[in-house]
């Protein structure tokens, strides 16, 4: 492993940081050895690791103390900031040092059952706060606080190196790493973390005073140092050290097993993964908790999920327990996907999933008895899933923590063929991965995070890079909704992704084309795994007397006006059959369907096949769970109704432009954001289809029966 320390970057880093009033050099070069660390993946992954330093500071209203500066509990090494640091006092926590390291009476099975209550009275009642802002922020100290505080090296570094697991995850892992590390680091057998590694730690440390380091087996490495730079030194050392060993071993060539001879896309299987893994929020609503799926592949990860030995490997359990509250301890495992036999593969998916929820109840009900645990079953799907032929699967509630969850499969398909062609993988106990999943000291990293109504849905948005496409694309993302928006030109789409911000997917799409509508739908199921509310809004207002027009601006005006809103849906329909969750069909219509305007007969026409458009899906696919409605809109500012557009119109009634734009019975403009909370609020209603909602202020000749 390569070591990226430069007194140069470290300078300009620790001046970035000492730009804030609070913070202090110490802090400043461990927020910089910590964001090194946090660059390198095969250390860290997504908020797991551990970084401190022990100084002497001042409080916010003049106490000085000697604290304990650990990163916050699942902030991530990459981005951590000196704000990201917890603060303890150190001397009540070395006072349980002396009480706990020397009193042979305390068990550890008294350590185990330690409650989480008192640990987290133990740390909050030490909190240290600097200033206003830290207080402010209320960041979790870390679970790995204890073991900080009971080592007494100044700057302490801790990390989940995949070489180190690799090595330590083997039934002689201890002696294979005590071979390669030699009598430099200590080795602590694996402990739940809290206060029984804490003493363990402290226990091997007092034993050996000189090491440099700990092998927490089965969880992680560590290293500590009177200065942040060698704290960091030691670290990349000795992981370069097991990474050697990795390499002289070499990859072993695992078998695979026989595959289909053509393997279905991941647009055609990624539906059905997605629309397998579902449990309904109340039984017989077909109102679904939905996940998003991220997508990986590479030779790595084909090699592991193609090997005959799949099964046995990956269900041994997670590399280190830090990632079984993301991914649970066991990933799913479905058949290869035969392009030919779909319905074969969606069956097949459908029972695998099934059984792995089986085999979790009977997991959590055993493990529950056994820890006599007073907690509730968490939802027992899985969150990666690994399909041969293909690749895998993260699974999330969003589009960040199912990247997240991908990427912990990632690393641990690589480290777990590295671990097979050194002997064999192991790791921790049924039981001790369920104390670790269940522990809510860890819980609490996940149940922090706020998912908001359209969380785990994925909503498609045509024409939305303005006007009423934009406001409701931003209505369903400011909801939790990945967003899939649709436009002629990606700089507008640019334009628009930056305003909204976030994980949005943008694509070119020219809605009259059958071929690009299919291709949009096939990246919207790569990137997030399908999709389920779809908003098709383009329109293009062409004008022109009836009995006069040409039949081919009426076909234009049919293909834009019609037809694009057609082929939309078909595709849509397409993928929520397979997902087989339902899903939602929007339509923004015009008040034209119903309410004629002179000269606009080759834009009213199409509209009003639309609006019967909306009540034939809604005819035909509610046996399949999908809901089809639509807006009747009426003078809103956009692309459609444009500034010169108003102008003439306008003048051509004899009313200023404020009265034409609320020219209505409320005499209010309606506006772009109106419409889109109409559609957010129609993609809400569970139990309404086939329905068309006015959105015009008011206009009698407008109103439907």
């Amino acid at each position: 492993m390569q070591n990226l320390w430069n007194e140069a970057d470290l300078q300009r880093s620790v001046n970035e940081q000492r730009s804030l009033p609070e913070m202090q050099t110490e802090l400043a070069e461990l927020v910089y050895a910590s964001r090194l660390l946090g660059r390198e993946s095969s250390l860290v992954v997504h908020g797991g690791g551990n970084t401190s330093v022990k100084c002497e500071l001042v409080d916010m209203v003049g106490n000085r103390a000697e604290v304990l500066l650990i990163k916050a509990s699942g902030v991530d090494l990459s981005r951590i900031t000196g704000r990201d640091y917890t603060s303890l006092r150190l001397g009540p926590l070395r006072k349980l040092v002396e009480l706990f390291t020397h009193n042979d009476s305390i068990s550890e099975e008294a350590l185990r059952r330690f409650s989480t209550k008192e640990f987290k009275h133990l740390l909050l009642l030490n909190m240290f706060s600097l200033t206003d802002h830290m207080a402010e922020k209320r960041l979790t100290p870390s679970i790995e606080t204890l073991l900080h505080a009971f080592l007494p090296h100044r700057f302490i570094l801790h990390t989940h190196s995949f070489a180190l697991l690799t090595l330590s995850n083997q039934p002689n892992g201890v002696r294979l790493c005590r071979e390669i590390l030699g009598e430099s680091f200590g080795s602590v057998p694996y402990i739940k973390p809290g206060l029984g590694l804490a003493r363990s730690a402290a226990s091997v440390y007092g034993a050996n005073p000189e090491i440099k380091g700990l092998v927490l087996q089965k969880h992680g490495l560590v290293t500590f140092g009177s200065t942040a730079k060698e704290a960091y030194n030691r670290m990349i050392e000795a992981v370069t050290l097991l990474e050697k060993r990795i390499a002289e071993a070499g990859r072993k060539t695992f078998p695979s097993i026989p595959l289909p001879a053509t393997i279905a896309p991941v647009e055609v299987a990624a539906p059905v993964i997605r629309g397998a893994c579902v449990d309904e929020k109340v039984p017989g609503t077909r109102e679904y908790h939905q996940f998003i799926l991220d997508f990986r592949t590479s030779s790595d990860i084909l090699h592991y999920v193609n090997s005959v030995d799949l099964l046995r490997m990956s269900q041994k359990g997670a590399m280190t327990p830090d990632f079984i509250i993301r991914t649970k301890n066991r990933p799913l495992v479905v058949p290869a996907p035969d392009a030919g036999d779909i319905p074969g593969f969606k069956a097949a998916v459908h029972e695998a999933v099934q059984r792995y929820c089986q085999e979790y109840t009977e997991y959590f009900n055993t493990q529950q008895m056994a820890t006599d645990m007073p907690v509730s079953m968490l939802d027992p799907l899985p969150r990666v899933v690994l399909v041969p032929g293909l690749g895998l699967f993260g699974l999330g509630k969003n589009a960040q923590s199912a990247a997240v969850n991908a990427d912990i499969a990632t690393c641990t398909a690589s480290a777990i063929l590295d671990a097979e062609s050194l002997g064999t993988f192991e790791t921790i106990s049924d039981r001790e991965a369920f104390e670790i999943e269940y522990w809510d000291m860890e819980q609490a990293k996940m149940t922090k995070v706020h998912y908001d109504v359209f969380a785990g849905k994925v909503v498609m948005v045509t024409g939305a890079a303005s006007g009423i496409g934009l406001a409701t694309a931003r209505a369903f993302r400011q909801r939790g909704a990945e967003l899939v928006m649709l436009d002629l030109t990606q700089d507008a789409l640019d334009r628009a992704a930056e305003e909204i911000g976030g994980n949005v997917l943008t694509l070119t799409c020219d809605v009259t084309s059958r071929a690009e509508i299919r291709s949009a739908f096939d990246a919207a199921c790569r990137r997030f795994g399908g999709v389920d509310i779809i908003v098709s809004n383009v329109g293009a207002a062409i004008q022109g007397r009836i009995g006069e027009v040409s039949d081919e601006l009426l076909r234009k005006s049919f293909e834009i006006n019609f037809f694009s809103h057609q082929s939309i849906a078909q595709e849509a329909v397409k993928i929520m059959k397979l997902q087989g969750t339902g899903g939602v069909l929007l339509f923004n219509v015009s008040k034209q369907a119903v309410n004629p305007g002179p000269d606009f007969g080759p834009y009213g026409l199409p509209k009003a096949a639309t609006l019967f458009l909306v009540r034939q899906y809604a005819l035909d696919h509610g046996r399949d769970g999908i809901r089809s409605n639509g807006i009747n809109a009426d003078r809103i500012r956009s692309g459609l109704l444009t500034a010169g557009m108003i102008k003439a119109r306008s003048a051509a009634r004899g009313l200023s432009e404020t009265e034409y734009m609320a020219g209505n019975l409320l005499q209010l403009e309606v506006t772009a954001e109106d419409v889109a909370e109409a559609f957010v609020h129609l993609a809400l209603e569970t139990r309404t289809t086939g329905s068309i909602t006015t959105v015009d202020g008011g206009n009698i000749a407008a109103a439907l029966r």
